[in-house]
Order: structure tokens, then sequence, then C-alpha cells
């Protein structure tokens, strides 16, 4: 027994050097010296997983801090790691984690290790400029400054001086916060990289600090066409919830419309995040176009919208789809009979499709399977549970689809 007490007694001793690292981490956007003493200007990551493993902990310190700090515009970096205590191979029989070569696997070289380098840098800050060609301009009134602040959207690629460089130091950003972040093959030329920026004065001087970006990969649709693809999208979490999203998501969609050689633009795995943004920015786009107008909504989705939303404004089928349901939801009197009957048929059916389908390829097994393994793949699909998940999918839409419209009606 005292071998087993001497254990938990050292497990609780090791115990106490486990680090959250989503809380361990401490990320800083600098403008201004003073900034690296604020604890305002301090923010953490969403995710940590893809660099310390799925528990998000890092084990051999105590009181561990993880200093990432970028100057706002250029992205120059400053990595240290602190901690009050470390375990000791000698003492405690075991190893404290590598913190620093984890992160230096996702930081590019060249980063500095002291406040005072890291000042220096900031100072020459004044001389950052966006990449590329600028594609759109806005303001937002700012509450807490009292004052509108102006931003700028930029497409950006390899060839423009010292954005490699840049675009290494801006896509760490990722790691923490998409859950399943990559980085990209910036060696391929068919990646369009946006990047939008915020205009702020400094001494009398005007300077860009990053916000946020988008990239997206040109793929070749047979024979003379291409179709872009969103692949990752971030805007920096101090500048989050302040609509720059939308703002990104539109201008890519009007720098892409003009081009005759885009069949339409489509995502990559998009979350429900970009899920409800999208919405919000094709429905502000589509509303206007002719074949939306309230009596044709009511009359159903037709390939008129399928085609107009395709050639005018470079939106997919699958979302012009979406496009028509919150445009008739909003044409829709839900508190008449059967109107609101008519909405929740017509969203039912396209929701019933994937069902339909798998009927399908039942059928298709039940000509192949033996009965026993039939019914079991049959009960999978019990009738009344199927009503209920219609149900429960089409309530659950219609809540989404009334938050987009309320955002429009804001806009």
């Amino acid at each position: 027994t005292t071998f087993s007490s001497g254990l938990t007694a050292m497990e609780k001793k090791l115990a106490e050097y486990k680090c959250n690292t989503n809380e361990a981490i401490q990320l800083k956007l600098v403008r201004f010296p003073e900034d690296l003493e604020d604890d305002n200007t301090t923010f953490n990551p969403e995710y940590t997983h893809q660099v310390f493993g799925d528990d998000e902990v890092a084990f051999g310190y105590k009181g561990l801090k993880i200093l990432l700090y970028y100057i706002a515009g250029n992205l120059s970096t400053f990595f240290r790691i602190e901690y009050t205590s470390k375990v000791n191979e000698k003492f405690d029989c075991v190893e404290a984690d590598d913190v620093e070569s984890k992160i230096r696997e996702i930081i590019p070289p060249g980063f500095c290790t002291n406040t005072d380098d890291f000042v220096s840098l900031l100072e020459k800050e004044v001389n950052f400029k966006p990449f590329g060609m600028l594609l759109h301009t806005y303001s937002i009134h700012n509450e807490e400054a009292g004052e509108d602040i102006t931003y700028q959207i930029y497409k950006a690629d390899m060839t423009c001086p010292g954005f490699r460089e840049y675009h290494e130091r801006l896509q760490t950003f990722l790691m923490w916060f998409i859950e399943t972040a990559s980085f990209i093959d910036v060696d391929d030329e068919r990646w369009n990289y946006f990047l939008v920026f915020e205009k702020y004065n400094k001494d009398g001087a005007t300077l860009f600090a990053t916000v946020g970006y988008m990239t997206v990969y040109n793929y070749y649709v047979y024979p003379d066409k291409t179709r872009p693809r969103v692949s990752q999208m971030l805007i920096l979490p101090p500048f989050q919830g302040e609509g720059h999203g939308a703002q990104l998501l539109e201008t890519v969609h009007r720098y892409y419309m003009s081009s005759p050689t885009v069949l339409d633009i489509t995502a990559e795995d998009p979350s429900e995040n970009y899920v409800k943004l999208r919405d919000f920015v094709l429905v502000k786009l589509c509303q206007d176009l002719l074949c939306f107008s309230p009596v044709k909504l009511m009359q159903g989705f037709s390939q008129e919208m399928v085609t107009e939303a395709q050639q005018k404004l470079k939106i997919n089928k699958q979302h012009t789809r979406r496009v028509y349901e919150i445009l008739r939801l909003r044409a829709t009197n839900m508190g008449d009979a059967e109107q609101s009957r008519s909405y929740r048929l017509d969203v039912k059916r396209r929701l019933i499709g994937p069902y339909k389908k798998k009927k399908r390829e039942l059928a298709k097994m039940r000509r192949c399977l033996r009965p026993e393994e039939m019914t079991n793949q049959l009960n999978q699909i019990d009738l009344s549970m199927q009503r209920e998940h219609l149900e429960e999918s089409f309530q659950q839409l219609v809540s989404d689809y009334r938050r987009v419209l309320e955002r429009l009606a804001q806009a």
C-alpha cells in the first residue's frame, strides 16, 4: 500500500505541472509600445489541438506563458516562453514537453526574442503598406473611438514583394482559430489572396493593421472556365463581430463577378459560421434580381433563378436554392395556414432528397442481401424517425433563415 499512496502523491505533484495551452498562449497585435504591457490587447487561441494534441495540454511547467506578439501590420513576430517552475529530469524523473520546438514548427524563422528588438521594429512599421491591388474601401462607426474607421480590401499574389514572407506569418493564426486548418502550397499559382486592413493614425502618419484574409483556389472547369473555391477565411479575433467577414466575402464575389471565365463560386468544407455569413451575403446580392420577386418566389424554385444567379452573380445552384428559401420565407405570411403549409412542403421536399436516395440504394441492396441483414439496414431509417428528423431540420433551418433576414433588415 505504501507504494500506491506514494504514486498518488507523485501524480498529484505532476498534475500541478499541466497547463491548458489555450490559456497559456497569449497573442497580441501590437500598434504602440504600451500595448505590450496592456492586458486588454491580449487574446487567446480557440484551438491548440493541432500543435499540442487533443487534450490541449502542455506538461512540465507551472505558470506557463507562451507569448506570441505580432506587429499589427506586417506581423513581425515576438516569441518567448515564461514559467514559474519546470519539472527536472534529475529529480522528477520526467521530461517537460518541448514547447518551444512545437511553436517553432509553425512560426517562420526570424522572430524576435527580446522586447527591445521588437519595439525597434515597431518604429519601422510606418513603412508598411498593403500588398497588391485595392478592391474596396469601407468604413464602420466605432462606438469606443467615437469615430468612423476606414478599412480596405486588397487582392495580392506571390509576385508582390514581401508578400510570401508576410503570408507565412499570417497563416500561423489559422492553427489557433480554424479547427481543421492546414497550410497551403503557395507555389501553386492558382491561389488568390484577399486581405483586409484597417487604416489608423500614429504620430500624424497613416498606418495599416491586418484585420483578416481569405484564400481562394481557382479550379479549372472544362473547356475554358474556372470555379473559384473559398478555402480559408479568418477575421482576427479583435475584429470579429464588426461585419468584416461580410464585406470580404461580398468583395470577393464582386471581384469574380466581373470575370467572364468564372463559372460560379464554391467553398471547401464550410463551417456553420461561414454558411450563415454566406447566406447573408448572397441574399443581399440576390434580393433585387427580378427572378426573386415575391410573385416568382411563390411559384417555386425555378431554372430561371439558377441561371440568373449564376450568370450575374456567380452563385452556384445549391446556394441559389438556399437564397430562394430565405427570400421566400420573407415573402411568406407564416401566420397564414395555406402559405405556411406550402412553404414547409417546399423546403421539406428538398430535405427529403437524401432519404429518397438512400431508399433507392436500399432497394438495390435488397436484391443482394440476406433478409436478416436487410432488416438491420431498414431499422436504421425508421419512418417515424425520419419524419421527426425532418421536422427538426426544418425548424432549425427556419430559425437560421430568420436570423439572416434580421441581419438583412438592419443592413
